[in-house]
Protein backbone atom coordinates (compact mmCIF):
# COMPACT_ATOMS: atom_id res chain seq x y z
CA UNK A 1 0.00 0.00 0.00
CA UNK A 2 1.69 3.16 -1.19
CA UNK A 3 0.74 6.80 -1.16
CA UNK A 4 -1.29 6.28 -4.33
CA UNK A 5 -3.99 4.32 -2.52
CA UNK A 6 -3.99 6.89 0.29
CA UNK A 7 -4.41 9.66 -2.29
CA UNK A 8 -7.27 7.75 -3.93
CA UNK A 9 -8.98 7.50 -0.56
CA UNK A 10 -8.54 11.24 0.08
CA UNK A 11 -9.90 12.06 -3.38
CA UNK A 12 -12.96 9.89 -2.80
CA UNK A 13 -13.61 11.31 0.68
CA UNK A 14 -13.30 14.92 -0.49
CA UNK A 15 -15.58 14.25 -3.47
CA UNK A 16 -18.16 12.51 -1.24
CA UNK A 17 -18.13 15.39 1.22
CA UNK A 18 -18.63 17.94 -1.54
CA UNK A 19 -21.41 15.91 -3.18
CA UNK A 20 -23.23 15.78 0.16
CA UNK A 21 -22.80 19.53 0.60
CA UNK A 22 -23.94 20.27 -2.98
CA UNK A 23 -26.41 17.53 -3.96
CA UNK A 24 -27.70 19.52 -6.95
CA UNK A 25 -24.32 19.43 -8.68
CA UNK A 26 -23.58 16.58 -11.06
CA UNK A 27 -21.29 13.96 -9.52
CA UNK A 28 -19.00 14.14 -12.54
CA UNK A 29 -18.58 17.89 -12.12
CA UNK A 30 -17.66 17.48 -8.45
CA UNK A 31 -15.26 14.63 -9.21
CA UNK A 32 -13.60 16.66 -11.97
CA UNK A 33 -13.12 19.64 -9.62
CA UNK A 34 -11.60 17.38 -6.96
CA UNK A 35 -9.34 15.73 -9.54
CA UNK A 36 -8.18 19.17 -10.73
CA UNK A 37 -7.52 20.24 -7.14
CA UNK A 38 -5.54 17.04 -6.55
CA UNK A 39 -3.46 17.54 -9.69
CA UNK A 40 -2.59 21.07 -8.56
CA UNK A 41 -1.57 19.94 -5.07
CA UNK A 42 -0.30 16.39 -5.58
CA UNK A 43 3.39 17.28 -5.26
CA UNK A 44 3.01 19.20 -2.00
CA UNK A 45 5.80 18.24 0.37
CA UNK A 46 3.65 18.57 3.47
CA UNK A 47 0.64 16.30 2.96
CA UNK A 48 -1.06 16.82 6.31
CA UNK A 49 -3.43 19.47 5.01
CA UNK A 50 -3.92 18.01 1.53
CA UNK A 51 -7.60 17.05 2.07
CA UNK A 52 -8.52 20.51 3.39
CA UNK A 53 -6.63 22.30 0.64
CA UNK A 54 -8.14 20.05 -2.03
CA UNK A 55 -11.64 20.68 -0.72
CA UNK A 56 -11.13 24.45 -0.66
CA UNK A 57 -9.72 24.46 -4.19
CA UNK A 58 -12.51 22.23 -5.50
CA UNK A 59 -15.11 24.51 -3.86
CA UNK A 60 -13.50 27.48 -5.60
CA UNK A 61 -13.71 25.67 -8.94
CA UNK A 62 -17.31 24.63 -8.32
CA UNK A 63 -18.48 28.05 -7.22
CA UNK A 64 -17.07 29.46 -10.45
CA UNK A 65 -19.00 26.81 -12.41
CA UNK A 66 -22.23 27.51 -10.50
CA UNK A 67 -22.30 31.19 -11.43
CA UNK A 68 -24.12 32.12 -14.62
CA UNK A 69 -21.87 33.41 -17.38
CA UNK A 70 -21.50 37.16 -17.49
CA UNK A 71 -22.98 38.97 -20.51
Amino acid sequence: MGSESEDDLVIRLVADRLMQAHPRLAAGLVQAAVATAYEELRYARVRTYLPVLMERRARDLLSFDEQPPSP
